[in-house]
């Protein structure tokens, strides 16, 4: 009777032991490349002072709303770049971003996110339809943003564009990738605040 009471106990132990062993050896594995997105350089555009603008977070499907950063070699394939990811979801760094571009402008009367209070009487609607790099042939940085210019006081949609912007990848390995997707974006970001001071 002794020895079936040890029994379960014993084995509660063992387990115990092999399972921190697997937590220790999963927290030396290697650690990903963290890459972000820059900001856009100035922006001309009309000015709009007496216009406050609402940014909320982009849509997109969850393949590409993550921190990993896609790569397509097939029109039909999904695949992500190998060590290496994104400092925050996707969604997350495009929104950022574009704020930061609209307030660089210094054309509006403000610029802000969801629950910050603002009196608002736009707000950007974006979708993000691709972000990733074609790697068929020499490689290239494919980003798409659809946008939406909504008026906040009655919810008619003002107006509504895709964006869409590539560049090549120069060079080989991760960073190259990134910097052509950066540069992509950067064209898509100029567009859209361009074109949103011009109809608002």
């Amino acid at each position: 009777m002794e020895m079936w009471r040890r029994g379960p106990a014993t084995r509660i132990v063992l387990s115990a032991v092999l399972a921190a062993s697997l937590t220790a050896c999963g927290g030396g594995a290697a650690k990903n490349d963290t890459f972000s997105l820059t900001s856009a350089a100035p922006i001309e555009g009309p000015s709009a002072k007496s216009r406050q603008i609402l940014v909320p977070q982009p849509t997109a499907l969850k393949a590409i709303d993550s921190e990993q950063i896609v790569i397509r070699p097939s029109p039909s394939e999904i695949q992500y770049l190998s060590q290496s990811q994104w400092s925050d979801s996707l969604t997350k760094m495009v929104q950022a971003k574009l704020v930061q571009a609209f307030e660089n402008t210094g054309r509006l009367g403000g610029v802000g996110t969801p629950g910050q209070g603002l009196a608002i009487d736009y707000q950007i609607v974006t979708e993000i339809r691709a972000f990733e790099v074609q790697t068929s042939g020499a490689g290239t940085a494919i980003v798409e943003i659809s946008a939406k210019l909504l008026n906040d006081r009655n919810g008619s949609v003002r107006a509504q564009k895709v964006f869409r912007a590539t560049a090549p990848v120069r060079g080989t390995g991760n960073t190259a990738f990134v910097k052509a997707l950066d540069a992509a974006f950067a064209a898509v970001t100029a567009d859209i605040v361009g074109w949103t001071l011009k109809t608002i």
